[in-house]
């Protein structure tokens, strides 16, 4: 039956699209490598819901699905932030062949991947995180960082501070793909506003800041500045659903 691999045809293109994104990341094309992450974060939302409209899910699919996902929102982020930290200016690359320590700084970007990977296991496992989220989702860490070095890198880049920033960035955004904090998901059980009004403001607040974003980038010629705003709506989620989880 054909149906059965329509799923799993679908994942592969998240994978493919990750692939993608990592080759032009490393070659310093962060706003291409971008797109191909939100492209596979669209295959990624259409595999898992026509499995559940077709019937066919399988724990082939599942662990299927958990390799695209490491590699389009662990690898292609971690290249873009690799890419990152090898072209700013670097206080601990000392000029001299035999000092190691500041061409070891941009390796820190992988612990990313490394976390998104156990984020990853750790969702296949976690029956709590059926209706929302414990940490925070591997696509959303993706497109923090994207967004953040392709709307906001060629500004901070100005900034000695913008390397110690990305640094404890790695960190931080690692520490939150894993750690016990509850997140709310955009998972509807119905449409009226009671019960859904964080998750119906939020969408609001995102649709707004992706157009304000926009206009700002069109309207100033700086069409990097565009994508932008997927960072500002990562870091309220995180915010919002640290202010409003039940204690």
């Amino acid at each position: 039956m054909i149906t059965k691999h329509i799923p799993n045809s679908i994942t592969c293109c998240n994978l493919i699209c990750g692939a993608i994104a990592t080759a032009h990341a490393v070659t310093g094309n962060l706003a291409v490598a971008l797109l191909f992450i939100i492209l596979g974060a669209v295959f990624d939302f259409f595999d898992g819901m026509s499995a559940r409209l077709l019937g066919v899910s399988s724990e082939i699919g599942k662990e299927l699905d958990s390799l695209a996902d490491d590699v389009t929102f662990g690898v292609a982020p971690s290249s873009m932030i690799f890419y990152e930290l090898q072209v700013i200016e670097n206080p601990l690359n000392c000029g001299n062949a035999g000092c190691t320590i500041g061409s070891l700084v941009p390796y820190l970007a992988f612990i990313v991947a490394a976390l998104s990977a156990v984020r990853l296991a750790k969702f296949n496992l976690d029956t709590r995180q059926t209706t929302s989220f414990i940490g925070l989702p591997t696509p959303a860490n993706a497109l923090f960082w994207g967004s953040l070095l392709v709307g906001f890198g060629p500004e901070l880049e100005k900034h000695a501070w913008f390397l110690p920033m990305m640094i404890v960035g790695i960190f931080l955004s690692s520490w939150i793909l894993v750690a016990e904090i509850p997140m709310f998901a955009l998972k509807f059980k119905h449409w009226g506003w009671q019960d859904n009004e964080i998750k119906y403001g939020f969408i609001g607040f995102s649709a707004l800041t992706l157009l304000v974003t926009v206009l700002m980038g069109i309207t100033s010629g700086n069409t990097h500045l565009c994508y932008s705003g997927f960072s500002i709506i990562i870091v309220a989620y995180v915010l919002i659903s640290i202010a409003t989880q039940r204690k």
